[in-house]
């Protein structure tokens, strides 16, 4: 088992690793719209969803590898009714053919946030 840590995303903000690899497999934590540089999370749904995206992509990064590698996504919403904004969002980053995905609305998020992204990837 590797740990992947980027200066890139968020550091965990509890006992937890960035992202872990183990037999070709990319297990990463669930991203929040923090700014990596301030840990401020970032205002409203749209913001929040940018930035979760970019920290997941800073971690696929520092492993070597882009959203094309993803194979499952689970997303945490805050409110479904932010969920067409948010699927739009997604398909910017995440082209045919799509990774396997759901998503979910969470009563709570960590820092109140509104959306977190959490990923499993391959090499």
């Amino acid at each position: 088992m590797k740990t992947i840590q980027t200066d890139q995303a968020p550091a965990a903000i509890g006992p937890y690793s960035q992202a872990v690899s183990h037999n070709g497999l990319l297990f990463i934590s669930g991203q929040l719209g923090l700014d990596p540089a301030s840990g401020a999370l970032a205002e409203g749904v749209e913001a929040q969803t940018r930035r979760a995206l970019q920290n997941l992509a800073a971690i696929l990064t520092a492993a070597g590898l882009g959203p094309q590698n993803v194979l499952k996504a689970t997303l945490y919403v805050a409110n479904m009714d932010d969920f067409a904004l948010v699927n739009k969002l997604y398909a910017e980053v995440f082209q045919p053919p799509f990774p396997a995905r759901e998503v979910i609305q969470a009563a709570r998020l960590p820092k109140n946030g509104l959306v977190e992204i959490s990923a499993i990837a391959a090499g």
